[in-house]
């Protein structure tokens, strides 16, 4: 749940008020997907509180399967603040003490949803602690096993992590499962202790690993880059005017995640991986010319406007 600020420019505590709005990565990928067409699951714990309900109200009116939900009359569902600067990027500030979240039991899990999914994506919030990070591993398991391909975004929330020896320790722990890993030009800096992002041998020695079927770079408004055993590129991103970055990651895999479950050989062609990958970096951008996660996400309709309209320019 984040609650944005009202008045763009400004730090947290500057900001004279906030504006409720409903968020968090896995959620906004699963109506990333959604509104795109696809069909999606989100499976999490939230407080029986007001906001709990307000969420799990939310994915249900964009048509993502909330089955896999668990309510916790003991905890309150997670809030993050979110200011955004001069420049759109964003500040964070989080309410998690313990967070019902954090408080999922891998007895919770919906095991039907697991083994249907053809992707199972995650972050690594889960992994910080228990029960949660059992449970994210149990479903990490069951999804493997039943044929799903895994997708994972660390999505690094520094501020949540005991440390930052602990944060790349948790987030590299799972690294060798994934299938597919989307990770930024930061995450790449932080996981490596320094290293230059930009580097290909940086992020082929270190960062790829035998198992891996695609490792994707988003570098913002520039596009990305894309690593496999066969070959690697970059796709040139899309110029629009910045209102909130929030969820522009999350669109941008939604949009991947969309046509990678309709058509796995995309990992294989790469003609067909680049035309994804620009999908992808179309539904960031849109997602960006709005306020809030959410409710900036693209429907296929906007997506084909947008195409349309760039190429009569």
């Amino acid at each position: 749940m984040a609650n944005s600020s009202s008045v763009g420019g400004m730090s947290l505590a500057e900001a004279p008020a906030f504006q409720k709005a409903p968020g968090g990565a896995p959620a906004n990928v699963a109506v990333g997907i959604s509104r795109l067409g696809g069909s999606s699951a989100f499976i999490g714990k939230v407080g029986a509180d007001e906001f709990g309900y307000m969420l799990a109200n939310i994915l249900k009116e964009n048509n993502v399967d909330t089955s896999g939900m668990r309510f916790d009359s003991n905890a309150r569902t997670a809030l993050a603040f979110v200011t955004l600067r001069a420049d759109g990027e964003r500040e964070f500030l989080f309410f998690r003490n313990p967070s019902a979240d954090m408080l999922l039991h891998e007895s919770e899990l919906d095991i039907n949803i697991l083994k249907k999914a053809r992707v199972f994506h995650y972050g690594s919030i889960s992994l910080i602690d228990e029960p949660s990070k059992s449970a994210h591993l149990a479903a990490m398991r069951i999804a493997s096993n039943s044929g799903s391909i895994l997708s994972y975004d660390p999505n690094l929330r520094l501020a949540l992590w005991p440390s930052a020896e602990a944060a790349r320790k948790g987030i590299m722990s799972i690294w060798d499962q994934a299938d597919v890993i989307k990770i930024s030009e930061e995450e790449i800096t932080f996981l490596t202790g320094g290293d230059d992002p930009y580097d290909d041998n940086v992020v082929l020695t270190k960062l790829f690993h035998p198992n891996l079927k695609l490792l994707i770079v988003t570098e913002g408004s520039s596009g990305c880059r894309y690593y496999t055993k066969e070959f690697r590129g970059k796709v040139g991103g899309v110029k629009v005017k910045p209102v909130d970055t929030t969820g522009a990651g999350d669109a941008f895999v939604g949009g991947f995640l969309y046509s990678l479950a309709s058509d796995q050989s995309i990992l294989k062609d790469e003609k067909r991986l680049r035309k994804a990958l620009y999908f992808a970096n179309v539904c960031g951008a849109i997602t960006v010319t709005e306020r809030g996660a959410i409710p900036a996400m693209p429907t296929k309709e906007a997506i084909l406007q947008f195409l349309l309209e760039a190429a009569s320019i």
